[in-house]
């Protein structure tokens, strides 16, 4: 799966940003119509398509091999807000009873539910929705009528999602490694395990809400800076976040602050 976001509708941290990929290197970041094509022409037999957002973002899906497998792919679509889901839930049954879906949705189905839920009428923090989830997952959510991007990562390790920053500033995501070093160069690193990422209020942790994300410088093995990792400062508090509700006026003001 790919996901491309320009600059200004999702501002990646700075930290992920290398100085070395303005530098002379083997390789140079791609432009996102350039890391499209890449991918469209690599996953060619796989029944992939790409969907494109008025030049402000395109998703681009190629299905698993096996469908029940932990690595399986998921999209979905409704009512303008697409999700591409990784990995699988464990306790799906119980979520979709617990948020009245039929017995039929997947994974994919699940996480729009949720997010409308969370964004609508939403009695709980974000971070609460999100530990209820059981199994390995990855997830990328864009809500094309708010603009918003909400993605999130399982805190098993047992789906990896990589993100990075392509040649005009574009914020990359892929559960390819592969692909994103072809498109990011230095600047990328792997998105942060247990944590979730709103496009207003940046990266957050939601195993430990209250506290906030450090960088972490990350070098190579030929010695280059990378874009940083991401780690819980168990040195320092936040207030606790929340996805605010439709009409709020203070929209996504409870989230949490810019971290």
């Amino acid at each position: 799966m790919l996901a491309v976001f320009k600059k200004g509708l999702a501002n990646p941290p700075p930290e992920l940003h290398s100085p070395a990929s303005s530098l002379q290197s083997s390789t140079w970041p791609k432009l996102p119509d350039e890391t499209l094509k890449e991918f469209m022409s690599s996953h060619q037999k796989d029944g992939a398509f790409s969907i494109g957002f008025a030049g402000d973002a395109f998703l681009a899906f190629s299905p698993s091999g096996h469908p029940y497998s932990l690595q399986q792919r998921l999209f979905c679509a409704v009512d303008g807000i697409y999700s591409i889901f990784v990995g699988s839930l464990s306790n799906l049954s119980s979520l979709n009873r617990q948020y009245g879906l039929s017995k039929g949705a997947n994974e994919a189905m699940f996480v729009i539910e949720a997010y409308r839920t969370l964004r609508d009428r939403g009695p709980y923090p974000a971070h609460h929705v999100l530990r209820d989830l059981e199994g390995s997952f990855g997830f990328v959510v864009y809500d094309t009528k708010s603009s918003t991007v909400f993605i999130a990562l399982g805190p098993d390790e047992g789906v990896k999602l990589y993100w990075g920053i392509g040649a005009d500033g574009s914020i990359v995501i892929s559960d390819n490694l592969e692909v994103i070093k072809s498109s990011c160069a230095k600047s990328f690193a792997p998105f942060p395990t247990g944590c979730m990422y709103h496009n207003e209020r940046g990266l957050m942790s939601y195993e430990h809400p209250m506290n906030k994300m450090k960088a972490m410088p990350r070098i190579d093995s030929e010695g280059a800076m990378c874009g940083a990792n991401f780690k819980v400062d168990v040195c320092s508090r936040i207030t606790t976040a929340s996805m605010p509700r439709v009409g709020s006026e203070a929209n996504w003001a409870t989230w949490g602050p810019n971290i």
